[in-house]
């Protein structure tokens, strides 16, 4: 058993390098290079190189997805405060992922049929909220093994356990979420703005958790 759960602990650190790797590629560089790209060449990247990154970048997730899956169960009541703010923003990226930017990214790239300019905006901010979200759910891997006083994740329904920081931080991610389906961009539009946003925004949970 020991062997499986260090193998899985593996396999989620690389799947989840994976993972983000291709998030920040497709925010940061792709997503850039597209706005000055002639118009062959960027027809040209959505029918060839999007669709072959877009494979890695969703079973990715899901592999990162999954392997956090176990690991967590594995936890049980030992789940710390960390686990949890971690684990809700990962599930809500990986949501994201297979939920709206896939089935919207098959529509831009012509995979399948629909209305791209419709399409494309929707992908754009749930991919834009999945980078804003990635520092903090990085936060919670690396934070699970320091933990915090009175930090167990599973008696949260219970209303037991979690401090009122720990409560916030969770609702600001949920809120976060909601908004990266239904919102808007707001400073997330630019890169800097996301990049920003994404470490003020671990720093501030980081704090609520911590001092609330």
């Amino acid at each position: 058993m020991i062997y499986i759960d260090f193998l899985t602990r593996w396999g989620h650190v690389l799947f989840g390098i994976t993972w983000i790797g291709l998030l920040y590629y497709f925010n940061f560089v792709q997503g850039e290079y597209f706005k000055e790209a002639t118009a062959d060449a960027k027809s040209d990247a959505v029918k060839k190189l999007a669709p072959r990154a877009l494979w890695w970048f969703r079973w990715g997730a899901m592999g990162t997805f999954l392997t956090g899956l176990y690991l967590y169960a594995k936890l049980g009541g030992s789940a710390n405060a960390y686990i949890a703010v971690g684990a809700l923003a990962g599930t809500i990226m990986f949501l994201n992922v297979w939920l709206i930017i896939w089935p919207a990214q098959k529509i831009v790239c012509g995979i399948v049929d629909g209305d791209a300019s419709v399409a494309a905006p929707k992908a754009a901010l749930a991919s834009r909220t999945n980078t804003l979200l990635s520092a903090t759910m990085l936060m919670g891997m690396l934070g699970s093994k320091h933990g915090i006083p009175g930090g167990n994740a599973l008696t949260a329904i219970a209303g037991n356990g979690l401090s009122l920081g720990v409560i916030f931080a969770l609702l600001i991610i949920l809120l976060l979420g909601i908004n990266g389906v239904v919102g808007k961009m707001g400073p997330m539009a630019s890169v800097k703005g996301v990049i920003h946003s994404s470490i003020a925004l671990a720093v501030i949970l980081f704090g609520i958790i911590n001092f609330l």
